[in-house]
């Protein structure tokens, strides 16, 4: 098997910080690679240079035998590489075949030539069995469809290599399964495929070959079929996980922290009713439009609500996002990267985010800088947030994992009495869950009440100490840790059963 790309101690600082050391790397032509790490590990860094966005410290790379030194991602893209990302590279506004041409639309007679750019467009979409008009906008597409209108761009620019980066996070079943179509048809194609993914048996079904990176360097690979998942495990953390979900320290105590009562919204919850006691842990589980992110913003003040109570510790709380915080409420939102964070801040400065005013000192409330980063430095050490600098690394820095740790310590500095966890932990690796779901044992052990939402059930299963399922809007019933049952969770999230 001839190599398509090749890395020779390849390597890459950021802060003074390595992010890929002394990586050396065969990607095999016509297969497909599944590249694995936890977050931090180096995957993105790595991928980023083979797609021209950075370039190495060290090292060299060679593209079909000859030397390969991107400056930019149109150097890769002119090369034959497609990246498609997590975040879709689409612009919403245009239609598909406007994206598919953006970088060069055909003339004749000095105009576009539109009937051969839909021709075109067309016969590329009938390739990828995606049936849409190629004048379709693509802000009314689907995740899936618009993953498959990145895809289409890769084969249009003829791309002998296609990356793909976290592919499924926001599909659905049906349109995951529809991917790893796509994927196999252009395995059968013979492009060649780097797959990354946190979601390890998607890796082990799809993978001809699986390199696993820590802290930058390449610590295994081989092909797939010698892995096993425990395998990738060992490899991707350095040692065994005994368990996927740490012990619970807590018990729950009698103490109600929350109490809703008949929360109702037109078209959105109905009639939600939930307490959540000192120490415990409440798991929201429901099908995506059963209304648990709904309810979560509603509790914490971000949406109205047009009927019903909301008290916390046995008191009232006020209308507004402000009056919630300041009663000991805290929110970690499921879009950390636009609703959690100041991506381009500093971590402290993020840490510091909710909590700033009581670093005011004197009549004039001036801040106190010392004050702050003395704070902000202990919990960095407590959550083990891995990063440099904190005072001037931005979190855009920070891998996924320790990005949601700097999201949750900055509510953790406001001593919170609710903490309200929306997908706490999407999008990080295996090693960073295992982390953050013992962050919230301790929350809960610190006695403090938490409830988590996560599509998950698995995850529920093995964090929740009572589990609320929710349809439509609707609390369907709710199932306690000694009478956890798969099947009786589902029924209740397809409304198979009475609440």
């Amino acid at each position: 098997m001839s190599a398509l790309l090749s890395l020779e101690g390849l390597g890459k600082s950021w802060f003074g910080v390595p992010a890929v050391s002394d990586l050396t790397l065969d990607v095999s032509e016509g297969r497909l690679l599944g590249l694995i790490g936890q977050n931090g590990a180096g995957k993105s860094t790595l991928m980023n240079m083979i797609g021209g966005v950075v370039q190495p410290s060290s090292g060299n790379m060679q593209w079909q035998g000859t030397p390969y030194q991107p400056q930019s991602a149109a150097d890769a893209a002119r090369a034959g590489i497609a990246f498609i990302h997590q975040e879709l590279n689409l612009f919403t506004n245009l239609s598909v075949a406007e994206n598919l041409y953006i970088d060069g639309f055909p003339r004749r007679f000095g105009l576009i030539d539109w009937p051969r750019i839909r021709t075109r467009t067309t016969e590329i979409l009938k390739r990828l069995a995606l049936e849409i008009d190629p004048d379709t906008t693509v802000g009314h597409l689907s995740p899936g469809e618009r993953q498959l209108v990145e895809i289409a761009k890769a084969l249009h620019n003829e791309a002998r290599l296609i990356i793909f980066d976290e592919p499924t996070t926001s599909l659905t079943p049906r349109e995951t399964a529809r991917l790893f179509d796509t994927i196999a048809s252009l395995r059968a194609d013979g492009r060649t495929i780097i797959y990354i993914s946190h979601i390890l048996g998607d890796v082990k079904r799809l993978a001809d070959d699986i390199a696993v990176l820590r802290d930058g360097r390449l610590v295994d690979s081989g092909r797939a079929a010698d892995f096993t998942v425990p395998r990738m495990i060992r490899s991707m953390i350095g040692r065994d996980l005994s368990g996927l979900f740490p012990p619970r320290t807590g018990k729950s105590g009698t103490r109600t922290v929350l109490e809703a009562g008949g929360l109702s919204q037109p078209g959105v919850i109905e009639n939600v009713s939930l307490a959540v006691h000192a120490g415990e842990v409440v798991g929201l589980f429901g099908l995506m439009g059963a209304g648990r992110s709904e309810l979560a913003r509603i509790l914490f003040g971000l949406d109205p609500c047009a009927a019903g109570s909301i008290a916390l510790d046995g008191a009232p709380v006020s209308e507004g996002t402000f009056a919630r915080i300041k009663a000991g409420m805290a929110f970690v939102t499921e879009n950390r990267r636009e609703e959690g964070l100041m991506m381009d801040a500093p971590i402290a400065d993020n840490l510091a985010l909710v909590s700033i005013r009581s670093f005011g000192r004197g009549p004039l409330a001036l801040i106190d800088r010392a004050a702050i980063d003395a704070r902000t430095e202990t919990t960095r050490s407590d959550l083990t947030i891995k990063a440099g600098d904190i005072r001037t690394q931005p979190v855009k820095a920070l891998s996924g994992g320790n990005q949601q740790k700097v999201v949750i310590g900055k509510w953790q500095m406001t001593s919170p009495r609710l903490f309200i966890l929306d997908e706490p932990t999407r999008g990080v690796d295996v090693g960073a869950k295992f982390e953050i779901y013992t962050l919230i044992d301790r929350l809960a052990a610190e006695g403090g009440g938490v409830l988590m939402i996560s599509s998950e059930l698995d995850e529920l299963l093995g964090v929740a100490d009572r589990i609320v399922v929710m349809n439509r809007g609707e609390v369907m019933g709710e199932v306690t840790r000694t009478e956890f049952d798969r099947e009786r969770i589902l029924s209740l999230a397809f409304r198979e059963a009475a609440a």
